[in-house]
């Protein structure tokens, strides 16, 4: 089992400096399904990433709560796997170092540490460059090497914070068929924000929608496309109705924001 309940989850963060509170996040409800591929879109700054930062532990929620398989989240834990927009590897360590470093905490011998990671290194396309370090990495290199560290410590739940936002389209688009790839393999399930729309449809099974801020969940939507995808589904109609459909609810949404901001 590897199912998330999110049971009307809020977060407030206290005023700098003696100013007002912020309201990030007002209640929102999910059920994440064992195996889902739920993909979250959004006005800029709605509470995407607070969500995600809550499941993850990172942050603590100001009401509700956040069950992974029954289990309440209090902190970061190695049954969710995290993976940031920002280049996150350890500078120090080369690839296969950072691939293995949840594996020596956990006490691992190198041996199996080795195994693993080498799975992991070929599954990501990164043969040859296992002593390479993040310097000496493109920016869809690096990514890949945080997607690789954090499936080797065998999450239940995968967590993407716009994982591929820095990168150049044609590298996206890479990226996107290669963790689709991955999922389809290891049937993890995944929680993956984005502000990209075609992303988002081409990803997921299921994709929610947040208002502008403070967040919530407006609506959610089952993308209906079959698995496996490949690149060309994203010129087919259903498609393309898909993305209309959403493309609308986020244009309303971020006006909303920008009347707010006057």
């Amino acid at each position: 089992m590897s199912q998330v309940s999110i049971r009307a989850i809020a977060k407030t963060f206290p005023g700098v400096r003696g100013g007002a509170p912020t309201r990030a996040l007002l209640p929102v409800s999910l059920e994440i399904a064992e195996n889902d591929f739920l993909t979250i879109l959004g006005p800029s700054g709605c509470g995407k990433s607070t969500l995600l930062r809550l499941v993850a532990g990172l942050e603590t929620v100001t009401e509700g709560e956040v069950l992974v398989d029954g289990q309440r989240v209090s902190e970061p834990g190695a049954d969710r796997g995290m993976v940031f927009q920002s280049y996150t590897l350890f500078p120090w360590l080369n690839v296969r170092e950072n691939i293995c470093f949840g594996l020596r905490e956990k006490g691992m011998t190198a041996a199996a540490q080795r195994e693993i990671s080498e799975g992991y290194i070929a599954e990501v396309g990164l043969r040859g460059f296992e002593s390479h370090y993040p310097r000496q990495l493109s920016g869809g290199m690096q990514q890949r090497v945080a997607l690789a560290r954090a499936l080797a410590n065998d999450p239940k739940i995968l967590l993407l914070d716009e994982p591929f936002g820095a990168l150049d389209n044609q590298t996206r688009a890479l990226m996107q068929e290669l963790l689709l790839t991955i999922w389809e393999h290891h049937r993890k399930t995944v929680l993956f924000v984005t502000h990209d729309i075609d992303e988002a449809v081409f990803m997921a099974n299921r994709c929610g929608v947040f208002t502008s801020r403070p967040g919530r969940i407006k609506s959610e939507h089952v993308i209906d496309l079959p698995y496996p995808r490949h690149y060309t589904v994203k010129t087919t109609p259903r498609f393309s109705e898909y993305k209309a459909q959403l493309t609308e609810e986020i244009r309303v949404e971020s006006l909303k924001a920008a009347q707010l901001a006057l």
